[in-house]
C-alpha cells in the first residue's frame, strides 16, 4: 500500500511539473528561447547606452529595442545587462547575454570567438573641442596641445604616433572626466569615436558648449555581438534594414545625439545589410 501511495505521489508531481513548464513557456524566463531576451549594453555612455535610474537610453538601446521587437520581444520582455568592454566576449560565450549592442566594433580578433550581425553604425575616431575653438580641425593640428582619452585606450596614442608627435597626452578614468577637464580648460581636446563624443556633447550639462570636429580618421563598425555559431544574423540584419527604411534609424540618431550638431559619415551610413553574419574589416 505504501508503494502505491508513493507511486501516486510521484506521478502527481510529474504531472504538476509538466503543467508548470507549460505555463512558463517550457524554458527559462531569461533565455532568448523563453519569455525574455537579455541584451548587453553600456550603462555609462550618454547618447548611446546609459542607465538613468530604471530607464535605459541611447542610440544603442533604441536599435536594440527595434531589433528585439522585430524578433518578437516587447519592452517588458527585454532584460538589460551591463556589458563592460573587457567582459563582452566572455559574457556571450558563457550565456550571460543573448546579444550585445555596446559600441562593439567588429574586428578580426573578436570574430574568432563571437559572431556579429550588422553593422548598424560605422563610427570613426574624431575630436571633441570647446564650441568656439577654431584652431583644432583634425588630428594633425594637435601639436603642442593637451589631448585627453581614457586610461587603457589607444586612441590618443594613435594621434601621437601618426599625426602630431608633440601632442601632450592626458589620461582620465572616463570620458566624462575628460569632458570635465575640457570644460575647465585643462585639456584642448578629447578623442574617441565620433558618436561617443556626440553623445557626451548632447548631455544637458554640455549642450551648446562643445562640438565634434567632424574630421574622422578611422572606421569602427558597430556590430551586434552574438554567440559563436548563431543562426540569428539574417533576422537581425533584416530588422536593421527595416529600421533604416522606415526612418526609425535616423530618428533614433537625431533624438540621442542631434543636440550636439553631429553629422555622421553618409558614405558609410546608414547600413545596407545582406543576410550573412559580418566579416572582418578589410585591411
Amino acid at each position: 500500500m505504501f508503494n502505491n501511495i508513493t507511486s501516486k505521489i510521484a506521478k502527481a508531481t510529474s504531472v504538476a511539473a509538466v503543467a508548470t513548464l507549460a505555463l512558463t513557456g517550457c524554458g527559462s524566463s531569461t533565455s532568448a528561447d523563453g519569455d525574455t531576451i537579455r541584451i548587453g549594453i553600456k550603462y555609462d555612455q550618454p547618447g548611446l547606452g546609459y542607465q538613468d535610474g530604471r530607464d535605459y537610453t541611447g542610440f544603442d538601446t533604441d536599435v536594440a529595442r527595434y531589433v528585439a521587437n522585430e524578433l518578437g520581444y516587447d519592452e517588458d520582455h527585454i532584460e538589460w545587462v551591463e556589458s563592460p568592454s573587457a567582459n563582452r566576449e566572455n559574457m556571450l560565450k558563457n550565456g550571460q547575454v543573448d546579444m550585445i549592442f555596446a559600441t562593439y566594433s567588429i574586428s578580426e580578433s573578436r570574430l574568432k570567438t563571437v559572431d556579429f550581425a550588422g553593422p548598424y553604425f560605422t563610427a570613426g575616431q574624431d575630436l571633441l573641442v570647446q564650441k568656439d575653438n577654431t584652431d583644432i580641425t583634425g588630428p594633425d593640428t594637435l601639436d603642442g596641445k593637451n589631448l585627453c582619452s581614457v586610461t587603457g585606450s589607444t586612441s590618443a596614442k594613435k594621434v601621437q604616433d601618426k599625426y602630431a608627435s608633440s601632442v601632450q597626452l592626458v589620461q582620465q578614468n572616463s570620458y566624462s572626466d575628460c569632458v570635465v577637464a575640457l570644460n575647465a580648460g585643462m585639456v584642448d581636446a578629447v578623442t574617441t569615436d565620433d558618436i561617443i563624443l556626440a553623445g557626451l556633447a548632447s548631455t544637458k550639462a554640455n549642450k551648446g558648449e562643445l562640438k565634434v570636429v567632424g574630421n574622422t580618421f578611422t572606421e569602427e563598425r558597430y556590430g551586434v555581438g552574438l554567440p559563436k555559431g548563431t543562426d540569428k544574423c539574417e533576422a537581425i540584419n533584416k530588422a536593421i534594414n527595416k529600421m533604416v527604411e522606415t526612418g526609425a534609424w535616423e530618428e533614433a540618431l537625431t533624438k540621442n545625439v542631434g543636440e550636439s550638431g553631429f553629422k555622421y559619415n553618409r558614405e558609410l551610413n546608414p547600413p545596407k545589410l545582406d543576410s550573412a553574419c559580418a566579416t572582418a574589416p578589410a585591411k
